[in-house]
Order: structure tokens, then C-alpha cells, then sequence
């Protein structure tokens, strides 16, 4: 860190990532000094056919292993050296890299001899020198693969461009034509460069002219988030663990007033959350149900398959409209499971997906007396596609004065069900069937945001409509539109959860605070990769986070600091050396997008000892600003989930109905 530079070109690797590897293959070698072993023990014994090949080889390898392990040695301690952001005692790791690397080409040579060697019929030699080489000569073909495969791995397609490099005496004036030129060259290439990349990713879907769009779109904004850093994988993993840390330490703090909203039993605001959490936990199971039978397997692993075995063969209601494909009938037949609704009850189900269009299905729920419209959340690389189309787009709508931004992937996926909702006559249908029903629109994930934007799109033509987005992207919806849909929005978030904290000015603030941590951090970066495996794994106190500021002023901190301004492309072979993209304390480049609706956050209280484990879920109303910042945990992605968020939502409406039957008991007039 940054990125080493070797052969002309930098690669996706710093010179402080060979300390595990390095130690591995050194691990290895030194095993390898059984050959030693063998060599003594078998030494003028090699009067067997092909045994002076045997015993040249023999002697060849222990000269070749003793290089190896000594340059092995050499890689290792120097990259152990130095900090992240301090490579300086590192300098040297070039010509060790180097030297190891030219050794490979003996040990190909020596590893054909041995092939050759041991596929020769006519050798006699012992059992145990013949078994020995086939293991010698197996384990050198197996290190010399996975290098090839390690190389493939860290090369970086963009390291090669000597546009990327800013010479000492070329003007940094981007208004001169040859600066001009050279910026939108580098432009280019990284935008090409990651479009390859989603197109590799996604050339099992077939692609069209909205493909093409997307790919372009997506394309740009990796090469805008990752343009301005000179961040290796390692570095980032490294900053995760150290937030996370950090994170832990800071939980038992203070929290901000917004984020704890303390009430009574009989205050209208916990009436109203526990009404809200009734709903919830009952429309999520539609919103769970939409993903098919991929969710039904999942949450039922056991039986699912044999369950969904008996409805395969049977025939398709001619009262539902279904569109798309299901073959056997999986994808209903675990709906109708999931909802526990009948076949009649079916308005219309799509199964059709492509990029901008998910599916969905209406039906009617006669235990709230509601038309169900459910959104799918992603399930497939269109859905990511969607997903991953974060620009920024206009609403307009007439009559609706808070026309603001929203995120463009999931507003095209919403006006398309917009449009078959209302240009195909399915909603007329629906209240056709029961006009005195309600609509409630539900989804979760991404089906949680395009439920939300199809909430917005619908109000007007149906004003007492309801809409339930459960763990709804965070960059959604402007602050002018989210303020809006508070009136009949409800979002409701599980823990930690990446997604409802997912937006562009979140990541980019997740790329400081990563940039800041490490360049402070005055640790090897084996030591903070090692200690918190251990951490993540086990447990136990978060580490102390010794760094080069210690004793500073905390003002100081305000301010970008050397060390972070040699991560942010500061002359370095990084993306882009000449793009004027903004630095620590730049303003943000990207709008503020909010979660919709009011918020239900749910939290995790759990207790557990050697032999028992009690969750318990504890439910709060709270503000978009508490998800203004993406929090580092294991269960980041874990509390996203479906089932997790079903399971969280059963449990605080089960024990919200025990609390009521215990009130009714015990002020029950006949017991007095």
C-alpha cells in the first residue's frame, strides 16, 4: 500500500500482503526438508535404473529449496515491515519479489524432470525415493498453479496505462488541451475497464439496448467511487476490522437523542408502534412470499422439496392471471404455502424478470380486509443490475408538490409495475372483486424500495393506501419526497443492516473513515488482519488502536493528514491521478437520498450462555439520521435477510399479544 508497482505496472496488491502467504509457502517448504533426509539416507544407494537422473535431481532440489526458503525468509520480513500508510522500510521488497520470481523457472524445469522421471516404466529405484518425488514433484506443480492463479487475481487491467502516472514536469492545469485529453483517456479506459467487468459477471443473461445502458451506468459509478484511492483489497479489509473495533468500543457510549425514543406502556406512540408491528409482522410474510420457492427451500430445507412435490403436477387456476415462467409450478405453489391463501384468492401473479422489470403479484387479503400488492426483492443478476443503477432522476408528479430525487434502477423497475397495475386493468379487477378492500403495496429489499416509489406514484389515485418497505435501500428518496411519505410509508430495519444504510454518500463516507483509520493505525497489517480474525471469530475486548496520532489535538483530525493524503492518489499509479475528485473534506459529490416513510428499527437484545441462547427484539421509531452511517458487523448482511426480519417481527408480535392477555387477566372485573 499503495499499490506495488512491478514489471512497469501497478498491481492489486500491496507490499505488506506476502507476511501470510509468504509464511504459508515457507511452511511448506520447510517440510520439504524430508528430501534432505531422503537424500542422506539414500546417498550412494542410487545404483537403480534411472538413478543417476535420481540422484542429480535429488541434489538439484535441495539447492533449489535452500534458494527458495532463503529468498522466502527475505520476502517475509520485509513486508512484516512499516505500517499501511509507511512502506518506506519496505522499499527493498522489489528486487526480493524479483529474485523469488526467477526462481519459479528452475522449479518448472526441475518439476518436468521429475514428471518425466517418474512417469519413466524403466525406473527400479525403492519404493520410498519413488514416493517421495511424486510428492516433491505434486507439490511443485500445485505451488506453481495457485501463483498463476495468484497472479491472475491481483493484476489490475488498469495498471499497465502510463496515462495514470503524472510526470514531474507535465502541468496539473486541467483547462490545457493535453491535459484534457489525458483525463478523458483515463476516463475511458477505467469506465471500459469495468464495464468488461459487469459484462463477464453477466454473460449468462441475455443482453439488450437496456443492458448496454446499465452496464455503462453501473461502469461509471465504480470508476467515480474507486478513482480517487490507492486502496488494495487488504486495505480494506483491514479498515473494516479496525472500524469495527473501533465501532464496538464506542457502543457503550452516550447515544444521540434520535436514536433512543424512551415511552410508556400507555403512551399513544407505543399504541401506535404496536399496531404498526401487528401489520408488519403480518405483511411481511407477502413480501417474503414473492421471492418464490427459493425462500421456501431455504426457510424449510428439510421438507420444502417434498411439500412442493405434491402441487407440481397439478394444473394452473384458470382464475389467477399468471405471467412468466414457473415451471412445475414451484414459484406458486410456495406462495400459496408462505401466504396460506387459496388459489381464487389471486389476482394476478408475474414471474417475468428482466433488468427494470421485477416481479410481482396482487391478491386479497380478507384477514385485513386489503388488496395486496407484492413486490419481489433481488433474486437474480437483473435484480443487481436494478440495484446497482444508483443515479439520480427526477419524480415528477402531478398534483404532488414534493417532487424531488430518487434512485433511477428502482423507480424504472416501479413505474413498470405502474403501468400493468394500472394500463392493464389489474387494480379494476382487484377492487372489482372486493371494492370496500384497501391497498397495502409491501416489499422487502429492493422490493421494499419499489413498493415505497409505487406508494408515490399511486397516492393520488388511492389516497388511504398503505405501504410496508421492509429493509428498503437507504439512497432512495430525496429529504422532500421521504418527509412526504411519512403519512402512509412504513420502513421498517433490523439491526445493523447493510442495505437501509446503503447510499452513495454513506459509501463515500465508509471510504474516509476506511482512508483515515488505516493511515493512523501504526500497526503492521498482518497484525490487525490476524488479531481480528481472532476478534471476529472468538470475541473478547476490542483492540486499543495504537496509532501515530496519539497525543495530538483532536482538532488536528479535521484536517487531511499526509500519510491519508498518500492514499487519496496524492502522485501515486493510482485510477486517476488527474481527476479533480474531492479529497477528505470535500463537500459530497453525490444528493443525500433517505430512507421512506416513518421508521421502525428493531433491535437485537440477546443473552446466551454455554448451553442456552435468548433473543430477545426490543422496537423503537426512529429518524433516518441514525442510518446515515454504515456500521461494521457480522451481521450486517445476516440482518438484511428475510427470514431474519420475519422472525424479529413474530417475536414482538407474539409477546405484544402475551402482554395484552396478561393486562386482561389481571384486571378482568370477574376475578376481582
Amino acid at each position: 500500500m499503495p499499490g506495488l508497482v512491478l514489471f512497469g505496472r501497478r498491481w492489486a496488491i500491496g507490499s505488506d500482503d506476502f507476511v501470510l502467504p509468504g509464511a504459508f509457502e515457507l511452511f511448506v517448504r520447510l517440510v520439504w526438508i524430508g528430501i534432505f533426509v531422503l537424500y542422506t539416507v539414500h546417498k550412494g544407494q542410487f545404483n537403480c535404473p534411472g538413478g543417476g537422473l535420481l540422484h542429480s535431481y535429488l541434489l538439484g532440489l535441495i539447492i533449489l529449496l535452500a534458494s527458495i526458503i532463503c529468498a522466502l525468509s527475505a520476502l517475509v520480513y520485509v513486508s512484516m515491515q512499516g505500517t499501511i500508510s509507511n512502506p518506506g522500510p519496505r522499499k527493498s521488497l522489489p528486487k526480493i519479489l524479483y529474485t523469488r520470481l526467477l526462481l519459479y523457472f528452475p522449479e518448472f524445469i526441475w518439476a518436468v524432470v521429475g514428471a518425466v522421471w517418474v512417469s519413466d516404466n524403466s525406473v527400479q529405484c525403492e519404493k520410498t525415493v519413488v514416493n517421495g518425488v511424486i510428492g516433491t514433484v505434486i507439490a511443485s506443480w500445485i505451488i506453481i498453479v495457485f501463483t498463476v492463479i495468484g497472479v491472475v487475481i491481483v493484476f489490475d487491467p488498469l495498471g499497465g496505462k502510463r496515462t495514470f502516472y503524472l510526470p514531474d514536469g507535465v502541468s496539473r492545469n486541467l483547462e490545457s488541451s493535453q491535459s484534457g485529453q489525458l483525463l478523458y483517456n483515463v476516463k475511458s479506459s477505467a469506465t471500459r475497464v469495468w464495464e468488461k467487468r459487469i459484462r463477464l459477471l453477466c454473460c449468462c443473461i441475455v443482453q439488450d439496448d437496456d443492458h448496454r445502458v446499465a452496464f455503462t451506468s453501473i461502469a461509471e459509478l465504480f470508476r467515480n467511487y474507486f478513482s480517487d484511492t490507492d486502496l488494495v483489497p487488504s486495505d480494506i479489509a483491514a479498515g473494516l476490522i479496525l472500524l469495527h473495533q473501533e465501532q464496538d468500543k464506542m457502543e457503550n457510549c452516550s447515544k444521540e437523542p434520535e436514536e433512543v425514543l424512551c415511552h410508556s406502556p400507555s403512551s399513544l406512540v407505543t399504541d401506535d408502534l404496536d399496531v404498526e408491528l401487528e401489520n408488519a409482522a403480518h405483511f411481511m410474510l407477502f413480501a417474503a412470499a414473492a421471492y418464490g420457492w427459493p425462500y421456501y427451500v431455504y426457510t424449510n430445507p428439510y421438507t420444502a422439496l417434498c411439500k412442493l412435490n405434491g402441487d407440481c403436477c397439478r394444473n394452473r387456476p384458470t382464475d389467477s392471471d399468471i405471467t412468466g415462467s414457473d415451471r412445475h409450478n414451484f414459484h406458486f405453489g410456495s406462495i400459496l404455502k408462505i401466504t396460506g391463501l387459496q388459489y381464487r384468492d389471486f389476482v394476478h401473479i408475474s414471474f417475468h424478470n428482466k433488468i427494470y422489470e421485477i416481479p410481482f403479484f396482487v391478491a386479497l387479503d380478507h384477514k385485513k380486509e386489503a388488496i395486496v400488492v407484492a413486490v419481489r426483492g433481488t433474486l437474480s443478476f437483473e435484480d443487481i443490475l436494478t440495484d446497482l443503477s444508483a443515479d439520480c432522476e427526477d419524480l415528477t408528479l402531478e398534483e404532488v408538490l414534493e417532487n424531488g430525487f430518487v434512485h433511477k434502477g428502482i423507480t424504472q423497475a416501479a413505474n413498470y409495475i405502474y403501468r400493468k397495475l394500472i394500463n392493464d386493468g389489474i387494480l379494476n379487477q382487484a377492487f372489482t372483486i372486493a371494492p370496500e378492500y384497501k391497498l397495502v403495496i409491501v416489499g422487502h429489499s429492493l422490493g421494499g424500495g419499489t413498493a415505497s416509489i409505487l406508494a408515490i406514484m399511486l397516492r393520488n389515485s388511492f389516497p388511504t393506501l398503505r405501504c410496508y418497505a421492509f429493509s428498503p435501500p437507504g439512497g432512495l428518496l430525496s429529504k422532500s419526497l421521504a418527509d412526504y411519505t411519512k403519512h402512509f410509508i412504513v420502513s421498517v430495519i433490523v439491526g445493523k443492516d447493510l442495505v437501509a444504510r446503503l447510499s452513495m454518500p454513506n459509501m463515500e463516507d465508509l471510504k474516509r473513515r476506511i482512508v483515515r483509520i488505516v493511515a493512523n493505525c501504526n500497526r503492521p497489517k498482518y497484525q490487525i488482519l490476524l488479531r481480528g480474525c481472532w476478534y471476529e471469530v472468538f470475541g473478547g475486548d476490542p483492540d486499543d488502536f495504537p496509532t501515530e496520532l496519539d497525543g495530538r489535538n483532536q482538532d488536528a483530525l479535521t484536517q487531511p493528514l499526509l500519510a491519508e493524503e498518500s492514499l487519496m492518489v496524492h502522485r501515486s499509479p493510482s485510477y486517476n491521478a488527474l481527476e479533480e475528485e474531492p479529497h477528505l473534506n470535500s463537500p459530497p459529490q453525490y444528493p443525500h437520498l433517505y430512507l421512506p416513510g416513518k421508521i421502525i428499527h428493531i433491535v437485537e437484545e440477546s443473552t446466551s450462555s454455554c448451553f442456552t441462547s435468548n433473543i430477545k427484539y426490543t422496537a423503537r421509531w426512529s429518524n433516518e439520521t441514525v442510518f446515515s452511517s454504515i456500521l461494521i458487523s457480522p451481521k450486517m448482511i445476516t440482518d438484511h435477510m428475510p427470514d431474519v426480519v420475519l422472525k424479529a417481527l413474530n417475536s414482538l408480535s407474539q409477546e405484544h399479544g402475551s402482554c395484552l392477555s396478561c393486562q386482561t387477566r389481571e384486571y378482568n372485573p370477574s376475578a376481582v
